[in-house]
């Protein structure tokens, strides 16, 4: 098939929604597909554009198989409300003109990729142009979050964008997203059920796996090999709470056997240093490149996924699908009844968001039981390696567009089974009954 993923963001980008668009073209090139992307320079999680790509200029290259056409776009320094709009609204027009031009090679399927949501249109009208099937796959819910942490206000403009986000939304021939929360969000918002589809973000077990060693890290942060290290690695901004952290930091600062390490880059992270400045027990680093994950994620006794409370039921962290595959215990925040809370509770800890005592008394907790520590490893390593490998969740994905070619719908309708496929609960409808056993 000939597939287009239209969205911003992508690899080189190292985090977030650019590594798994990055990584979902180049598997399905793997399984037989021709694949062009329309997304933006690389510019996250610093916002600021990398070296060797402009922010003004049109290109394209081939990259690790695939077509890539990149289009200009405005970053801001200081992403607020304001700014982000401008941000978002300066790829949608640049791009227009490119993902039209995409008519012309006649795709398949046309993906969509939100957040920006404001690519959403041109991605739905390309798609019809080219008699193609549109996709639109969600990593977060942004008009909600935009509202819920404070970027956007107004009740009349949530009302509108709201609207907005369901005539879309519902226009679509598929609508994935990442967790049954958000599917069932999906629903919410008026989307058919036989529409929706389970596309949970997944990780290379083969490449992440837990070491039988230190991790040379250590070494290289002057880290001592008897102290407990509590990783944080990723984006640093609005929605991941990590003022938290920090203070927790400042109040362990006499433990000893406690080194806070913050790996990333983002708006916060000025804001992170200066209250941890000063401190024996914290180091901070930049993200490293992807050949270093393992060992990044390895040098953690302990990852912690902060978040904010009015966060936690609109976004699925990409960055939890690592720390479970590194078989590292997992302190993150979560609310009673959210995803993350349950994905995480049978094989880590989770603590209210937004409050520092209990997230302190759970780090010193584990700090302190080496054993417990390493259960929890196992049965994170475990749950990865059973419910999220990228060949699981990207031979769901396939099969579901594959069922999407126009010869393949013709025939699952004669046979009756197109609406038993799209409602097939995919990857154990986001691993909701799964075990540890």
């Amino acid at each position: 098939m000939k597939i287009l993923i239209y969205g911003m963001n992508y690899a080189p980008e190292l985090t977030g929604i650019g590594k798994y668009s990055a990584e979902m073209a180049e598997s399905l090139v793997a399984l037989g597909h021709d694949v062009r992307v329309v997304c933006a320079p690389p510019y996250y999680p610093d916002w600021r554009v990398a070296q060797g790509f402009s922010g003004w200029r049109y290109s394209r290259r081939a990259q690790a198989g695939v077509d890539v056409w990149r289009g200009p776009v405005w970053v801001p320094k200081t992403p607020g409300g304001a700014k982000r709009m401008v941000h978002l609204v300066s790829f949608a027009i640049s791009s227009f003109p490119v993902v039209l031009r995409q008519v012309l090679w006649r795709p398949d399927a046309v993906v969509a990729v939100a957040p920006s949501l404001m690519n959403a249109p041109v991605a739905w009208f390309s798609a019809r142009l080219a008699r193609a099937s549109a996709w639109l796959h969600i990593q977060d819910f942004e008009v909600d979050a935009a509202f819920g942490l404070g970027m956007l206000k107004g009740a009349r403009l949530k009302r509108v964008a709201l609207s907005i986000e369901r005539l879309l939304m519902q226009r679509f021939d598929v609508v994935s997203t990442i967790s049954r929360k958000m599917i069932e969000r999906a629903a919410s918002k008026g989307v058919p059920p036989k529409k929706l589809f389970a596309f949970p973000n997944w990780v290379d077990i083969d490449k992440i796996f837990p070491l039988e060693k230190p991790s040379e890290m250590r070494l290289e942060l002057d880290i001592p090999t008897s102290a407990t290290v509590v990783l944080y690695s990723g984006n640093m901004g609005a929605k991941q709470g990590l003022e938290v952290l920090a203070a927790a930091a400042v109040s362990l600062a006499n433990r000893e056997d406690l080194v806070f390490v913050f790996c990333g880059n983002g708006p916060t992270k000025k804001v992170l240093m200066k209250q941890c400045e000063g401190l024996a027990n914290c180091r901070f680093v930049s993200l490293q490149p992807i050949e270093r994950l393992n060992t990044l994620l390895n040098l953690a006794d302990i990852h912690v996924l902060p978040q904010r409370a009015d966060a936690a039921d609109l976004v699925m962290p990409s960055k939890l699908t690592g720390m479970l595959a590194s078989g590292r215990a997992i302190v993150a925040m979560a609310r009673a009844g959210t995803e993350l809370h349950d994905v995480v509770v049978p094989r880590g800890v989770v603590v209210p968001p937004e409050q520092l005592e209990p997230l302190a008394n759970a780090l010193i907790a584990l700090a302190s039981d080496s054993a417990r520590r390493a259960t929890l490893g196992e049965k994170a390593r475990a749950y990865a390696v059973s419910a999220l490998s990228r060949d699981a969740v990207m031979g769901d994905f396939d099969a579901r567009l594959r069922a999407l070619h126009p010869e393949n719908r013709r025939q699952m309708e004669m046979e009756g089974g197109d609406q038993q496929q799209a409602q097939k609960p995919t990857v154990a409808a986001f691993h909701a009954d799964r075990s540890d056993r």
